[in-house]
């Protein structure tokens, strides 16, 4: 009908300043391949360094009761979206959920996605602060890595990579939020921004080697996490 599934790699921005890539961009050029009469217009998409399932419409009706949709579900306390994350580090719970704050917290000339432990009313009022939750389950483990099943209750910017750090779990190619979580003598610790600056992510020599990558091109390795399935009414 008017609904069409894509697969999105990685690094793929929604929207893009005129001439820059985006999948906003490539839309009219899709239509004319498909031979599509209508426009399409984005339903649902993973955020930019995500990978995974974008939901498109040629229906404008269908695009809004559908966007509707998803809002409602949340509300009512269902989980319409799954992802699935590679993780450096294995949570010591085999499922369980992630609550805070978060917030967007201004770091020298960048503005960061800030954990908020225990948010006041009053910021939650002001919405200066917004309380998050996100369901994760370990489907498999291997080594020093696992595979999770990441089920988001709120929508929040970088919201799974924060929460994420917080399990001492951090996402594989997480270049953000990585730094966050130190290890002394083997054991992971949570670190404030403040101590922690953003840097590349640090493998050790084991998984770098079975990655099959050197230090130097570690940068390049991509966000491992990917929308995985939709819920549709």
């Amino acid at each position: 009908g008017a609904l069409l599934a894509l697969s999105k790699p990685p690094g793929l921005p929604i929207l893009g300043c005129p001439g820059d890539l985006s999948l906003d961009a490539l839309l009219p050029a899709l239509r004319q391949r498909l031979g599509l009469a209508a426009e399409l217009h984005v339903v649902k998409a993973p955020a930019r360094e995500y990978s995974g399932l974008v939901l498109l419409s040629s229906c404008y009706h269908t695009t809004k009761k559908l966007q509707q949709f998803f809002t409602n579900a949340r509300l009512r306390g269902q989980y319409p979206a799954t992802y699935r994350a590679v993780t450096v580090g294995v949570p010591a719970e085999v499922e369980g959920e992630i609550r805070t704050g978060l917030c967007w917290q201004q770091h020298g000339d960048r503005a960061m996605v800030v954990p908020v432990p225990v948010p006041r009313r009053h910021s939650l009022a002001r919405k200066d602060v917004k309380s998050t939750l996100t369901r994760y389950r370990v489907l498999g483990a291997v080594g020093d890595c696992a595979l999770l099943q990441l089920q988001p209750r709120t929508s929040f910017p970088e919201q799974l990579q924060v929460h994420l750090t917080l399990l001492l779990c951090p996402a594989l190619g997480d270049h953000e939020h990585s730094s966050r979580v130190g290890r002394v003598l083997g054991v992971p610790f949570f670190l404030t921004p403040e101590t922690a600056p953003t840097c590349t992510q640090v493998l050790d020599k084991e998984l770098l080697s079975r990655l099959g990558l050197s230090p130097q091109r570690l940068h390049q390795l991509p966000l491992h996490i990917h929308l995985q399935e939709l819920v549709l009414p």
